[in-house]
């Protein structure tokens, strides 16, 4: 149904990297298992939440923080990057800098200063747990780089035990890019582990939540082992049915948005979008602006079905086809024509379909070689069961709009 719509009114929808959607669809199990981790007394098990590019991840773990914030818990986080990863003293570092932006209001002490002059008069300032304390307790504690950073933890938790304080979270959002680098003698992602586990051993209620790609919580436990144990996996996948359309038309309705979409559209937006919240995004805000200036023109509003994919294709999946080499590409297009694409497959499907359909075939050594250099580039992932999957949502559909094999909407 269409309104008469003014020019000037605000599209609903805010397609991005981590972007917070106008309305959060179908996340109530995730945020469940968020409340129950918060509600431990004592530090059992940690979040890994995972899940493809464009699920939501970042979004979610955005409104995790008012909940915790709510529970009495502090918070402290940011994106993990490389450069944090590339030794043990950046990854201290990184958390030292992350907890001083919440301890900093945390008073410690007060010195006396005694001012000199014709009115000579003592000054009290107060001390408070900025990083500059932070760094001194961890450049004065002995031992390794682990020793000194369980030392600053624990006394960060002496200063806020026995307040209001219920403990401390500790969110990461990127986490896959944190590793080990054996040929360095550099173990940041051990030391992590290592030391969260001390911590919440000695009953220090400090929790961790790591967010990442599907190949975070591999990493995790090829690192330490006991990290099976440590984390729950909250694994985010595409929406249902009721939650995409509850994406699609609640931002509409909540807004007073002039432009609502008939039945036959938002039927058309949960079929090309997969269920997927950015893509919903994405698709739900050119097909606004489209309606919008169509009204404007005196048109009747149809849905560019075929535009709107093409302009998707350019913007999300160009890039990361691009880093493909034709080769690849002809092995990507053998896994997307795979009736299990969209979710696992193994090495022997691909050779076997190889064998029925090219003249020169790939053999199981080439393939596991091309699948290794095809997850470094981020377009495929290994699981933990030794299959492998497409790291990017829809990508099997894109592959063969370029091969000709389909049309959009399939």
């Amino acid at each position: 149904m269409l309104n008469s719509a003014p020019a000037h009114f605000a599209n609903p929808f805010r397609p991005g990297a981590g972007h917070m959607p106008p309305y959060l669809a179908g996340r109530e199990d995730e945020t469940n298992e968020f409340r129950k981790l918060a509600a431990q007394r004592t530090i059992l098990q940690n979040m890994v939440l995972t899940g493809l590019r464009g699920v939501g991840k970042t979004v979610l773990l955005e409104t995790f923080k008012p909940i915790a914030l709510g529970g009495q818990w502090l918070w402290v986080g940011t994106d993990l990057s490389e450069a944090s990863s590339l030794s043990e003293t950046n990854i201290a570092i990184r958390l030292l800098t992350d907890s001083s932006v919440v301890t900093s209001s945390i008073v410690i002490g007060r010195k006396q200063f005694q001012q000199f002059g014709f009115s000579a008069q003592a000054t009290l300032v107060e001390e408070t747990l900025s990083y500059p304390v932070l760094e001194s307790i961890f450049n004065a504690t002995p031992g390794l780089v682990a020793d000194k950073l369980k030392r600053v933890l624990e006394v960060l938790w002496a200063c806020v035990d026995g307040s209001r304080i219920r403990g401390v979270i500790f969110a990461y959002d990127e986490a896959q890019t944190l590793a080990d680098h054996a040929a360095k003698e550099q173990y940041p992602l051990s030391l992590l582990l290592d030391v969260f586990q001390s911590i919440q051993r000695k009953g220090i209620p400090f929790l961790l939540i790591l967010t990442g790609l599907p190949t975070l919580f591999p990493k995790l436990v090829e690192a330490r082992t006991f990290a099976e144990r440590m984390f729950h996996v909250v694994f985010l996948d595409r929406l249902g049915d009721v939650a995409s359309r509850d994406a699609i038309l609640k931002p509409i309705k909540e807004s007073g948005c002039p432009v609502s979409f008939d039945e036959k559209s938002v039927q058309k937006i949960v079929e090309v979008s997969g269920g997927y919240p950015y893509f919903i995004q994405f698709i739900c805000r050119e097909l606004y602006d489209i309606y919008i200036q169509k009204i404007g023109l005196g048109e009747k509003p149809s849905v560019p079905v075929n535009e709107i994919v093409r302009k998707l294709d350019s913007d999300f999946f160009a890039g990361r086809w691009a880093k493909a080499t034709d080769r690849q590409r002809q092995l990507l297009g053998l896994i997307a024509s795979l009736p299990n694409a969209d979710s696992e497959f193994t090495v022997q499907e691909i050779v076997e379909l190889s064998k029925e359909t090219l003249a020169k075939p790939f053999s199981s050594s080439h393939v596991n070689q091309m699948l290794a250099s095809l997850a470094d580039a981020g377009l495929i992932y290994k699981n933990r069961h030794g299959r492998y999957s497409f790291a990017v949502p829809l990508l099997g559909r894109f592959i063969l709009r370029q091969m000709g094999g389909m049309g959009p909407l399939v």
